[in-house]
Protein backbone atom coordinates (compact mmCIF):
# COMPACT_ATOMS: atom_id res chain seq x y z
CA UNK A 1 0.00 0.00 0.00
CA UNK A 2 1.79 2.86 -1.28
CA UNK A 3 1.82 5.98 1.53
CA UNK A 4 3.89 8.51 2.00
CA UNK A 5 5.12 11.02 5.46
CA UNK A 6 7.27 8.34 6.24
CA UNK A 7 9.63 11.48 7.94
CA UNK A 8 6.65 12.01 10.22
CA UNK A 9 5.85 8.28 11.12
CA UNK A 10 9.63 8.08 12.38
CA UNK A 11 9.73 10.82 14.19
CA UNK A 12 6.52 9.39 16.16
CA UNK A 13 8.09 5.95 16.12
CA UNK A 14 10.75 7.57 18.51
CA UNK A 15 8.57 9.91 20.43
CA UNK A 16 6.23 6.79 21.04
CA UNK A 17 2.61 7.60 21.74
CA UNK A 18 0.32 7.28 19.01
CA UNK A 19 1.95 4.78 16.45
CA UNK A 20 3.11 2.72 19.80
CA UNK A 21 0.26 -0.42 20.28
CA UNK A 22 -1.43 0.56 23.88
CA UNK A 23 -3.89 -2.29 25.62
CA UNK A 24 -6.99 -0.92 27.65
CA UNK A 25 -8.32 -2.26 30.43
CA UNK A 26 -11.43 -2.65 32.11
CA UNK A 27 -14.92 -2.52 30.18
CA UNK A 28 -12.88 -1.35 27.03
CA UNK A 29 -11.00 -4.65 27.18
CA UNK A 30 -14.43 -6.58 27.53
CA UNK A 31 -15.38 -4.25 24.68
CA UNK A 32 -12.47 -5.28 22.49
CA UNK A 33 -13.15 -9.43 23.55
CA UNK A 34 -16.92 -8.84 22.45
CA UNK A 35 -15.55 -7.35 18.90
CA UNK A 36 -13.33 -10.76 19.15
CA UNK A 37 -15.92 -12.95 19.25
CA UNK A 38 -18.07 -11.77 17.04
CA UNK A 39 -15.62 -11.80 14.28
CA UNK A 40 -14.73 -15.20 14.93
CA UNK A 41 -19.16 -16.07 14.65
CA UNK A 42 -18.80 -14.43 11.49
CA UNK A 43 -16.47 -17.50 10.19
CA UNK A 44 -14.98 -14.96 7.47
CA UNK A 45 -18.34 -13.73 6.23
CA UNK A 46 -17.52 -10.49 6.77
CA UNK A 47 -17.56 -7.35 3.76
CA UNK A 48 -17.40 -4.19 5.73
CA UNK A 49 -15.47 -2.90 9.21
CA UNK A 50 -15.98 0.26 10.71
CA UNK A 51 -12.77 1.15 12.49
CA UNK A 52 -12.68 3.87 15.35
CA UNK A 53 -14.15 4.95 18.66
CA UNK A 54 -16.89 6.39 20.28
CA UNK A 55 -17.85 7.65 17.48
CA UNK A 56 -18.12 4.99 15.39
CA UNK A 57 -19.17 2.89 18.26
CA UNK A 58 -22.64 5.10 18.13
CA UNK A 59 -23.67 3.29 15.09
CA UNK A 60 -24.87 0.32 17.54
CA UNK A 61 -26.78 3.51 19.71
CA UNK A 62 -28.34 6.70 18.08
CA UNK A 63 -27.03 5.40 14.25
CA UNK A 64 -28.88 2.20 15.11
CA UNK A 65 -31.83 2.75 13.13
CA UNK A 66 -29.53 4.14 10.37
CA UNK A 67 -27.35 1.18 10.58
CA UNK A 68 -29.89 -1.15 9.83
CA UNK A 69 -30.76 0.52 7.28
CA UNK A 70 -27.54 1.04 5.09
CA UNK A 71 -25.29 -1.56 6.72
CA UNK A 72 -26.72 -4.56 8.31
CA UNK A 73 -27.37 -6.79 5.71
CA UNK A 74 -23.67 -5.79 4.14
CA UNK A 75 -21.65 -8.57 6.32
CA UNK A 76 -20.60 -5.33 8.50
CA UNK A 77 -19.19 -5.43 12.08
CA UNK A 78 -18.73 -2.34 13.96
CA UNK A 79 -15.17 -2.40 15.56
CA UNK A 80 -15.82 1.07 17.14
CA UNK A 81 -14.47 1.64 21.37
CA UNK A 82 -15.36 4.44 23.41
CA UNK A 83 -12.44 6.18 23.93
CA UNK A 84 -9.90 5.27 21.64
CA UNK A 85 -7.04 6.57 20.33
CA UNK A 86 -4.53 5.29 17.16
CA UNK A 87 -2.45 3.39 19.51
CA UNK A 88 -5.22 1.89 20.86
CA UNK A 89 -7.32 0.73 17.68
CA UNK A 90 -3.26 -0.94 16.64
CA UNK A 91 -3.43 -3.13 19.70
CA UNK A 92 -6.81 -4.16 18.84
CA UNK A 93 -5.87 -4.50 15.44
CA UNK A 94 -2.79 -6.96 16.60
CA UNK A 95 -4.99 -8.78 19.23
CA UNK A 96 -7.81 -10.31 17.42
CA UNK A 97 -10.00 -7.64 15.89
CA UNK A 98 -9.62 -8.32 12.03
CA UNK A 99 -8.21 -12.02 12.72
CA UNK A 100 -9.42 -14.54 9.87
CA UNK A 101 -11.54 -11.84 8.24
CA UNK A 102 -10.73 -10.54 4.60
CA UNK A 103 -13.14 -7.44 4.60
CA UNK A 104 -13.68 -5.73 1.13
CA UNK A 105 -13.67 -2.91 2.89
CA UNK A 106 -13.13 -1.22 6.24
CA UNK A 107 -13.90 2.11 6.93
CA UNK A 108 -11.28 3.92 9.06
CA UNK A 109 -12.09 7.67 11.21
CA UNK A 110 -9.61 7.84 14.03
CA UNK A 111 -7.78 10.59 15.74
CA UNK A 112 -10.07 13.13 17.72
CA UNK A 113 -9.53 11.39 21.05
CA UNK A 114 -5.76 11.54 20.11
CA UNK A 115 -6.09 15.71 19.76
CA UNK A 116 -8.87 16.01 22.50
CA UNK A 117 -7.08 14.27 25.60
CA UNK A 118 -4.28 12.50 24.38
CA UNK A 119 -1.38 14.75 24.69
CA UNK A 120 0.10 14.24 21.31
CA UNK A 121 1.33 16.61 18.91
CA UNK A 122 -0.24 17.13 15.36
CA UNK A 123 2.60 15.11 13.81
CA UNK A 124 2.31 12.60 16.07
CA UNK A 125 -2.05 12.10 15.27
CA UNK A 126 -1.39 12.64 11.96
CA UNK A 127 1.35 9.33 11.93
CA UNK A 128 -1.16 7.54 14.39
CA UNK A 129 -4.02 7.86 11.45
CA UNK A 130 -1.47 6.55 8.61
CA UNK A 131 -0.06 3.71 10.95
CA UNK A 132 -3.54 2.69 11.60
CA UNK A 133 -4.42 2.36 7.51
CA UNK A 134 -0.89 1.12 6.99
CA UNK A 135 -1.55 -1.73 9.70
CA UNK A 136 -5.08 -2.68 8.15
CA UNK A 137 -3.13 -3.19 4.37
CA UNK A 138 -0.57 -5.67 6.31
CA UNK A 139 -3.30 -7.58 7.84
CA UNK A 140 -5.53 -7.95 4.71
CA UNK A 141 -4.04 -6.69 1.85
CA UNK A 142 -6.81 -7.15 -0.57
CA UNK A 143 -8.63 -4.90 1.79
CA UNK A 144 -10.06 -1.63 0.72
CA UNK A 145 -9.66 1.33 3.28
CA UNK A 146 -12.24 4.01 2.90
CA UNK A 147 -10.50 6.61 5.15
CA UNK A 148 -12.67 9.14 6.59
CA UNK A 149 -11.32 12.75 7.79
CA UNK A 150 -11.23 13.05 11.21
CA UNK A 151 -14.58 14.89 11.67
CA UNK A 152 -14.53 18.15 13.40
CA UNK A 153 -15.80 18.73 16.60
CA UNK A 154 -17.07 22.07 18.50
CA UNK A 155 -19.78 24.16 18.49
CA UNK A 156 -17.87 27.11 17.05
CA UNK A 157 -14.35 27.66 15.41
CA UNK A 158 -11.75 26.62 17.64
CA UNK A 159 -8.34 25.37 18.44
CA UNK A 160 -8.79 21.52 17.69
CA UNK A 161 -10.77 22.29 14.59
CA UNK A 162 -8.01 24.20 12.87
CA UNK A 163 -5.25 20.49 14.15
CA UNK A 164 -7.91 18.54 12.49
CA UNK A 165 -8.02 20.83 9.15
CA UNK A 166 -4.21 20.48 8.76
CA UNK A 167 -4.37 17.00 9.82
CA UNK A 168 -6.81 15.80 7.37
CA UNK A 169 -5.01 17.88 4.17
CA UNK A 170 -2.13 15.50 4.80
CA UNK A 171 -4.10 12.42 5.13
CA UNK A 172 -5.45 13.38 1.76
CA UNK A 173 -2.04 12.31 0.02
CA UNK A 174 -2.84 8.74 1.20
CA UNK A 175 -5.42 8.62 -1.34
CA UNK A 176 -4.47 6.33 -4.07
CA UNK A 177 -7.69 5.39 -5.20
CA UNK A 178 -6.69 1.58 -5.41
CA UNK A 179 -6.29 0.21 -1.82
CA UNK A 180 -6.93 4.10 -0.26
CA UNK A 181 -9.56 5.57 -0.81
CA UNK A 182 -9.77 9.43 1.33
CA UNK A 183 -13.22 10.75 1.49
CA UNK A 184 -13.66 14.30 3.76
CA UNK A 185 -17.15 14.23 4.54
CA UNK A 186 -17.11 16.35 7.47
CA UNK A 187 -18.48 19.55 5.95
CA UNK A 188 -21.72 17.86 6.07
CA UNK A 189 -22.08 18.16 10.17
CA UNK A 190 -21.45 21.79 9.56
CA UNK A 191 -23.44 24.40 9.24
CA UNK A 192 -23.50 27.92 6.41
CA UNK A 193 -21.89 29.49 9.56
CA UNK A 194 -19.28 27.10 10.36
CA UNK A 195 -20.94 26.32 13.32
CA UNK A 196 -22.11 22.79 14.78
CA UNK A 197 -26.08 22.50 15.18
CA UNK A 198 -26.73 20.22 18.47
CA UNK A 199 -29.21 18.63 16.29
CA UNK A 200 -26.49 16.96 15.01
CA UNK A 201 -23.73 16.77 17.48
CA UNK A 202 -25.42 17.12 20.22
CA UNK A 203 -22.21 17.72 22.74
CA UNK A 204 -20.43 19.24 19.83
CA UNK A 205 -18.17 15.95 18.86
CA UNK A 206 -20.64 13.10 18.80
CA UNK A 207 -23.47 12.69 16.39
CA UNK A 208 -26.76 12.14 16.55
CA UNK A 209 -29.41 10.37 14.62
CA UNK A 210 -29.46 12.70 11.89
CA UNK A 211 -25.59 12.75 12.13
CA UNK A 212 -25.30 9.36 11.33
CA UNK A 213 -28.02 9.52 8.22
CA UNK A 214 -25.45 12.52 7.40
CA UNK A 215 -22.88 10.14 7.42
CA UNK A 216 -24.17 7.25 5.50
CA UNK A 217 -25.28 9.41 2.88
CA UNK A 218 -22.52 10.89 2.34
CA UNK A 219 -20.24 7.66 2.46
CA UNK A 220 -22.92 6.03 0.34
CA UNK A 221 -22.23 6.41 -3.29
CA UNK A 222 -18.14 5.86 -2.45
CA UNK A 223 -18.78 2.59 -0.46
CA UNK A 224 -21.16 0.91 -3.68
CA UNK A 225 -18.54 1.43 -6.05
CA UNK A 226 -15.55 0.20 -3.45
CA UNK A 227 -17.70 -2.86 -2.70
CA UNK A 228 -18.43 -3.30 -6.45
CA UNK A 229 -15.02 -3.11 -7.58
CA UNK A 230 -13.79 -5.64 -5.20
CA UNK A 231 -16.48 -8.08 -6.48
CA UNK A 232 -15.20 -7.08 -10.21
CA UNK A 233 -11.59 -7.94 -9.00
CA UNK A 234 -12.68 -10.98 -7.20
CA UNK A 235 -15.14 -12.31 -10.25
CA UNK A 236 -18.28 -12.20 -8.02
CA UNK A 237 -21.17 -10.47 -9.50
CA UNK A 238 -23.02 -7.85 -8.12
Amino acid sequence: MPLTLNLILAGALCAGSAVEPTPRDGWHAERHEAINAKVASAKGQVDVVFVGDSITQGWERAGADVWNQHFADRKAINLGISGDRTEHVLWRLDNGNMEAITPKVAVVMIGTNNIGHGGQSTADVLAGVQRVVNRIGEISPTTQVLLLDIFPRGFQFNEARGRITQINQALARLHDDDKVVFLPIGQVFVEDDGSISPEIMPDALHLSAEGYQRWADAIEPTLRRMLARDNERSGVAS
